[in-house]
This record gives C-alpha cells, structure tokens and sequence, in this order.
C-alpha cells in the first residue's frame, strides 16, 4: 500500500527527475496528456499548467494515491499501466518513477508505440539505483533466516526489469522512435536521524511493510536501519548524501502512423 504522506516527505528531491524529464519534451500544443502513475497529483498539477488547454488524464494503482490527487484537485483514476490503452488524440504520454514495477514493461512500450498517433511523445523515467546499498541491503536482510519466510516470495525484484539507457534508446529507435536517452545521478543532501531508511520506507519498502505485522514491520525497519547507517554515513554536519541515480527516455513516435 502507498501512503501519500511518507512518498511527499522528500518531495521537493522527488521531483527533480521529474522536471528534468519533461523539460525535454518538445509537444507544443498536445491535444490530449496523460499521466501514468499520478501518485498524490503533486506533479500531474505541474503537467495540467504547462499544457492548459490539453485533456488531462490521471491514473494510478493506488486507491489512496487517486484520493490524494483529487483532494488536490486532479481528476484522478485507480488504473492499472498493464491495460491501459491511449485514446486516439493521445499526444504526450508521462510515465514517472512507475514501470520499475511492471516486469514486462519493455513489452508495454511497444505496444504504446504501436497505438499512439504519429508525432506523439512518450516520456519515461526509472529507477537506476536499485542495485545500490539501499536495495541490496533490503533483499540481503530479507533472505536472512530470521526473515525468508515472511519475505521470501514479496521483495522487490525490480533490479531485473530495469534496463540501460541504450537498450531503451535502441528498443524504441527500431519501433520506428526518435529517442533521447539519458542518465542521471543526484547526490541528494538528506538530514535526519535515518534519512535513507525513511526516503525508501515511502517507495522501494511498501512491499515488505505490507507483508508484515506491525511489530515484525518495525523490527525489520529498526534492523535495517542500521546497515544503512553503516551504508551511507552522515557528515558532521548532519547531511547524509545518498546518491540517486535515474534513467530517462522521451521517444516521439514515427510521422507515417
């Protein structure tokens, strides 16, 4: 389950990704924008005021991430990324932080390709950190002993479907695309007594906390927390940097469709 209050306890290092993500979309006048994976509608606001007269469409696997949205004003809906199908005036298609969750979601970008009008932008930013200590300790303290039972068959394995830069930008060129693919590493300055426990409780974590009890989900937190101390140490003067690396692609689909 996602809680929206924890996933906005960073959300001003959150959203850096995601400007630097549409700042490289070139639609001027888009007919239809959506946004896959809204989350609380924070940065869906951001899309409804760069394209204004566009129909803003939201959606999110998260019942209570579609509540937040709409409390903040954002015609949100519970959907899932796997069925979505773009309607025929779909001309920029957002995809932030989401398909790391979908093991098969090369397999999705083809398809939206192939269903897209010609000259449409699909924009899509992942995870690349998910083989840093922050992961890597989560799935190493989880095969423990005192933990494979209850976590054996839950933690994320996202690691596996995320790709490089270049087999996206490669993908979606023979698809017919003209890709701009990169990659960025934020060194983000987190404060706070664990600063790189709570930033994952809010996204990579929500797995294992929904897989355990309340008293086994804080034993579990309490556990990790001191591995990542030892990961990431905090300075002197109390800032802990925590690098953060994503991948991004932003694809505009063949003229000819």
């Amino acid at each position: 389950m996602w809680d929206p209050g924890k996933y906005l306890d960073f959300a001003d290092l959150r959203a850096r990704p995601f400007y630097d993500l549409i700042s490289r979309i070139g639609a001027d006048s888009p007919r239809r924008v959506v946004d896959l994976g809204c989350g609380p509608g924070t940065l869906t606001a951001v899309l409804a005021r760069r394209w204004p007269s566009a129909t803003l469409q939201a959606f999110d696997s998260s019942p209570d991430m579609v509540a937040a949205a709409r409390e903040r004003g954002v015609d949100a809906e519970v959907g899932d990324v796997t069925e979505w199908v773009p309607e025929p005036d779909t001309d920029v298609v957002v995809s932030n932080a989401v398909l790391q969750w979908v093991p098969t979601h090369r397999e999705l970008l083809d398809r939206w390709v192939g269903q897209l009008p010609g000259g449409a932008t699909l924009a899509v930013q992942v995870p690349g950190n998910l083989g840093a200590p922050s992961h890597e300790l989560v799935r190493k303290l989880a095969r423990t002993p005192r933990w494979a039972a209850q976590l054996d068959d839950v933690v994320f394995r996202e690691q596996d479907a995320v790709a490089d830069p270049v087999v996206y930008a490669d993908q979606l060129t023979d698809a017919g695309c003209a890709v701009d693919a990169w990659e960025t590493t934020y060194l983000q300055p987190l404060r706070g007594e664990d600063p790189v426990l709570e930033w994952i409780t809010g996204t990579a974590l929500r797995p294992v906390k929904a897989a355990l009890p309340e008293q086994d989900w804080q034993r579990f937190r309490y556990e990790l927390g001191g591995l990542l101390r030892d990961a990431y140490p905090r300075r002197p003067d109390g800032v802990t940097w925590f690098p953060f690396r994503r991948i991004f692609v932003v694809a505009v689909t063949g003229q000819s469709r």
